[in-house]
């Protein structure tokens, strides 16, 4: 056994480490929200690319816990040593892992680069000799970084405005100040390496593969994750450097989509999702700011979600067994629109330009910001005794 009182170490957008048991609770309060608002049956097999945290994490828990299918999900994680807990990833799998074995359903997780050819063979290895063809392909793969699978070039993705500098107000999560922020324009190969890490290429060469070795089923559908956000972080987001990558995203499903509907009768869509708070979006200037305003707003009017929530109301409505998505004039899914209602947003036009340091804590919502950004590392869950000495590794069983 290798035991230890663990404690939050939170630099910024950083949290140096993770507490297991608080991880297992969280799986277990988003399980237990599947198996109360999912259908309890419906979806075959399942492949997650991207599962251990976020929506892609969440998507992995509905398929399996919401529709009793036959999960393999890939992610990157390290798992816990004797004196270090494993990432928060690797604690949330290995709680799901555990819940799957307990009510007798199919979970497996490849740990590895999904970027490379090499995760991709064993991943059509593994389809092969113990599921069969996909009924669901969820891509939800987020890095800052992407190794070409056919040469040593890394490609680096950036955050950054097109065409001309930013200039905008952020909060400074180191000394919780609002500060004034510039962001200078990014550069033409910064942007065409950003589309390279975060658009559609990859996807397509996952989707491209899994037809080349028929492990489609008729009807096979598949999704991506995108974010388009309101007027205050479109400068920045939408139409920067990150906003290009999702529209490539997002031109990708449309070619996608014709070849399933040629090959298996199936489609590809994208799913636009609302503002949460991710370990991406914390270190992302402006929009950390937004998301605190905007979930003051969203709970004073009751229409707030987490991941979890986003993601049922996705497959109950849109993806589940039996559902034609409702789509925009662009063919994507708007799980974002409770988000981007007009009241809700002209509350943030209204809030946004007082927002300062003094009242950040009572015209925004950050200190309900600070509690989910803890959550994702497994701290401030209720019911998680942090004085107690809990074990570092835990297995994928």
């Amino acid at each position: 056994m290798a035991e230890q009182v663990i404690e939050p170490r939170i630099r910024g957008f950083i949290s140096l480490t993770t507490h297991p048991e608080g991880c297992a609770a969280n799986v277990r309060e988003q399980v237990a929200l599947v198996k109360e608002k999912c259908p309890g049956e419906g979806l075959g097999n399942v492949l997650v690319l991207g599962s251990s945290t976020g929506y892609g994490l969440s998507s992995l828990l509905a398929a399996v816990f919401g529709y009793k299918s036959n999960c393999l999900g890939v992610c990157f994680e390290k798992p816990g040593e004797e004196k270090r807990p494993g990432t928060a990833g690797w604690n949330n799998l290995a709680e799901a892992h555990r819940l799957a074995k307990e009510d007798g359903l199919h979970l497996e997780t490849i740990n590895a680069d999904a970027f490379s050819n090499e995760t991709r063979a064993q991943v059509i290895a593994a389809l092969k000799e113990r599921y069969g063809k996909l009924d669901m392909v969820v891509y939800s793969l987020a890095s800052p970084k992407r190794k070409d699978p056919n040469s040593d070039t890394i490609w680096s993705s950036v955050l950054k405005p097109i065409g001309e500098d930013f200039f905008g107000k952020t909060v400074n999560l180191r000394n919780e100040e609002v500060e004034e922020v510039v962001i200078e324009k990014a550069t033409d190969q910064e942007v065409a390496e950003t589309v390279r890490v975060m658009g559609g290429e990859d996807w397509q060469l996952w989707m491209d593969l899994l037809i080349e070795a028929d492990l489609l089923a008729e009807g096979c559908r598949s999704v991506a994750y995108s974010y388009i956000g309101p007027a205050v972080t479109k400068p920045l987001y939408r139409f920067g450097s990150i906003g290009a990558a999702k529209k490539h995203l997002e031109e990708t499903a449309k070619n996608i989509n014709g070849q399933l509907q040629t090959h298996c009768a199936g489609n590809a869509w994208v799913s636009v999702n609302k503002a949460l708070v991710t370990q991406a979006s914390a270190a992302i200037p402006v929009v950390t700011l937004y998301i605190g305003v905007l979930f003051k707003i969203m709970k004073e009017a009751g229409t707030h979600e987490g991941c979890m929530d986003q993601i049922i109301r996705l497959f109950v409505d849109h993806l589940g067994p039996g559902k034609t998505p409702v789509v925009d004039e662009d063919g994507l899914i708007r799980v974002d629109e409770l988000e981007l209602d007009d009241a809700i947003q002209a509350k943030v036009d209204e809030v946004w330009p007082q927002i300062n340091t003094a009242n950040l804590r009572t015209i925004a919502d950050f200190d309900g910001f600070q509690e989910e950004f803890r959550r994702l590392f497994g701290f401030g869950i209720d019911g998680v005794d942090y004085s107690k000495p809990v074990e570092t590794v835990r297995d994928l069983i």
